[in-house]
């Protein structure tokens, strides 16, 4: 990390030096972190922005490290858009650097109440970072993102408004339906277990009890008591289904399942769920809509 670091910050003095007018012709060049945030930007900017991400599918953000290649896209980006909250914990110091090189880089999660934001003393913002987990949170970030762009890219600001009502109308309509969907779960059947904790802002918005056999950040490793604590609340809840992640090594959850069976008692694993990345590009759930709306009928198949 500190040679990505040192690479960076000699780029950035170069690319400083150098800096040129840019063509007002030219496609806004737009850097992203996560898959969600990817897909958001890509849904107001369509093909009048050019969007690179720099995690793909199955990828957990909390490890991530930047490649020499994600350098080059920094370094040449107009504007960057990241979760912060400190979801992209190896990334945090390269994006330090980079504001103090008066690059333009924006934090998403910046733009949410801490009001509304869940508290957490284990994580090193001190806030809960999984916000796309809760539709409000996202539809506020949309609203951002769409003012974001348009200030960035003026020419285009009527179709990124257009682009982005539309897509807004879209998460209206996911809001509606899993609501639907969820309401045939009852509610003392609602417990979510996961391989870590990514799901509170689901729980608290559809009434879920939700608990992880890691923290926050898949960074914190579960010991043996974490897992034997977790099995006994599994038997003692009778809870039907536990769930893997698709970022997260499926090890964990199997060790689980066994120390349920370990007392004679039985677990399903219930599916994989996407938690910090999404799908694979051109899959349903390779979307922020279609991810939500394939997490849910897992969780609620495997528990009714």
């Amino acid at each position: 990390m500190k040679k990505i670091v040192l690479i960076l910050t000699i780029s950035l003095i170069l690319f400083s030096c150098k800096q040129e007018v840019k063509d007002p012709n030219q496609k806004l060049n737009v850097v992203t972190t996560t898959t969600m945030i990817t897909d958001l930007v890509e849904n107001i900017g369509g093909d009048l922005i050019t969007v690179n991400g720099l995690m793909g599918s199955g990828v957990d953000p909390h490890l991530y490290k930047a490649s020499e290649g994600d350098v080059t896209k920094l370094v040449n980006a107009d504007v960057i858009f990241y979760n912060g909250l400190h979801l992209e914990g190896k990334l945090v110091e390269v994006f330090e650097k980079m504001g103090r090189q008066d690059m333009k880089t924006i934090a998403i999660g910046e733009v949410l109440d801490k009001n509304i934001l869940i508290g957490s003393d284990y994580f090193a913002s001190n806030y809960d970072p999984h916000i796309w987990f809760s539709i409000n949170n996202w539809k506020q970030v949309a609203t951002f993102t769409i003012k974001k762009l348009k200030e960035l890219d003026p020419k285009n600001a009527e179709a990124f408004e257009t682009n982005g009502k539309a897509y807004l109308e879209k998460l209206d309509k996911l809001e509606t339906q899993l609501k639907t969907t969820i309401e045939t779960l009852p509610i003392e059947k609602r417990i979510l277990v996961t391989a870590h904790d990514a799901f509170s802002y689901f729980g608290k918005e559809y009434e879920f009890n939700v608990v992880g056999l890691q923290g926050l950040s898949t960074a914190t490793e579960a010991g043996v008591q974490d897992v034997q604590k977790l099995a006994s609340f599994i038997i003692e809840n009778e809870v039907k289904a536990i769930f893997v992640e698709t970022s997260v090594p499926k090890r964990t959850i199997e060790a689980l399942q066994a120390a349920v069976k370990s007392k004679d008692h039985e677990v399903t694993i219930g599916g994989t769920l996407y938690s910090d990345a999404l799908g694979n590009p051109g899959t349903i759930e390779g979307t922020y809509i279609g991810m939500f709306e394939y997490n849910v009928n897992t969780i609620i198949n495997a528990l009714k």
